[in-house]
């Protein structure tokens, strides 16, 4: 295979990676405006709701902790696959469950095809990145947010209009229609012997839990903009609902360009030094929250957080995948695995602070952890970029 016919297969990859993360934020994005419908539908309390919630979270780490063997036993392509068929199907599973325990089993299912295939192609994004030696982990975050964004800005209008049913059944043709073509064109990365990974083990190398460690500090903080910043808003600052509501569309919609420009800044001042200006950008960020005496003042500094988180997750999930002695799969699965513990089990223990306290000290404290990831960032140096001199057919 010459030079320019390996290339033209690693760009035809990275576009096809690229569009299954689409698919994936799509998925998740669309699942959100179905939230309210399960409630109602099944005519369970809102604590029935969480725990179904919980579920999905379960499953999700459930796939994440198990992905990592299979990827180093089949590679990431495959898995990809596997993953990436199966999880389109998942949020219609979840529509049409009639009753609590299968909607329970169904939602176990739907979170574990979701993670599978967030630790999947997030080591393909790695075996792309190797192939090009160039940086593509924050672009394809961004093509996840804008997918995401997508499906929750279309599903309340075509549940309300349509119907949940309809809403999932057209979700799951767009997403299995999208996924069905690119993964005709991942491309894969050289699969150790088989006979290496027989059994179950986890890594050994104590650097990939570090990094997995910074991943959890920086998705905490991700996790508590989401399901607290607008509750603080309104609680606290006298907002209304409808500015309460800004304050994570300014973060997420900041987060979002800033992952789309993330790949060239990266490329040009090298990982370690974007990870660490980014950590003190969205430590400032929320620590300005936390102090905030206005809403507006709070919702900008919300977005300046923002823009520093953007890129912190896609470096630190690149030198994931990047360890020494391991697979970028078993990498990956570490790290994500730790990283979305972080958003899963944070909320509910910010919840219960917030009750003995308010939210403006936990964000002052949650500025400090992004402060650790700034002093831990050379430990991401993993990232950085040698070639992939040998691809795989």
């Amino acid at each position: 295979m010459d030079t320019l016919k390996i290339m033209q297969t690693a760009i035809r990859g990275r576009w096809a990676v690229a569009a299954i993360f689409l698919a994936n934020g799509f998925l998740t994005g669309a699942w959100a405006p179905q939230i309210p419908v399960v409630l109602t539908r099944l005519e369970i309390s809102k604590f029935t709701l969480g725990l179904l919630i919980l579920l999905f979270g379960a499953g999700a780490v459930t796939a994440m902790t198990w992905c990592g063997h299979l990827i180093s036993r089949h590679g990431s392509r495959t898995v990809l696959r596997w993953f990436g068929l199966i999880g389109s199907f998942g949020l219609l599973v979840v529509a049409l469950a009639p009753n609590v325990p299968l909607a329970a089993i169904a939602m176990f299912i739907f979170g574990g095809s979701i993670g599978g295939m967030d630790v999947a192609m997030n080591a393909n994004a790695v075996v792309v990145e190797r192939r090009l030696s160039r940086a593509i982990m924050s672009s394809s975050h961004g093509f996840w947010s804008l997918g995401g964004f997508a499906g929750g800005a279309l599903g309340g209008f075509a549940i309300q209009n349509y119907g949940h049913l309809a809403h999932a059944m057209v979700v799951t043709a767009l997403a299995f229609a999208v996924i069905a073509v690119a993964v005709r064109y991942l491309i894969a990365e050289d699969r150790p012997q088989v006979t290496d990974y027989h059994k179950f083990a986890l890594p050994g190398n104590p650097l990939v839990y570090l990094v997995g460690l910074m991943a959890l500090l920086t998705m905490i903080s991700e996790g508590a903009v989401l399901d607290w910043a607008a509750l603080y808003l309104q609680q606290e600052l006298g907002t209304d609902l409808a500015i309460a509501g800004l304050a994570y569309a300014a973060f997420s919609g900041v987060m979002a360009v800033m992952r789309f420009a993330g790949d060239g800044v990266r490329n040009r001042f090298g990982a370690v030094t974007t990870l660490r200006v980014s950590a003190l950008v969205a430590a400032a960020g929320m620590l300005v929250a936390g102090l905030a005496p206005s809403p507006w003042l709070a919702i900008s500094a919300f977005a300046f957080c923002g823009f520093g988180i953007a890129n912190m997750v896609p470096i630190l999930f690149s030198a994931g995948g990047n360890q020494e002695g391991m697979s970028s799969g078993t990498g990956m699965s570490v790290v994500t695995t730790m990283g979305y513990s972080g958003i899963l089990v944070a909320p509910s223990a910010i919840g219960f602070i917030a009750e003995h306290s308010s939210f403006g000290p936990i964000f002052v404290a949650l500025s400090g952890l992004l402060v650790v990831v700034f002093l831990m960032a050379g430990l991401a140096h993993r990232a950085e970029f040698a070639p992939d001199p040998a691809p795989a057919e």
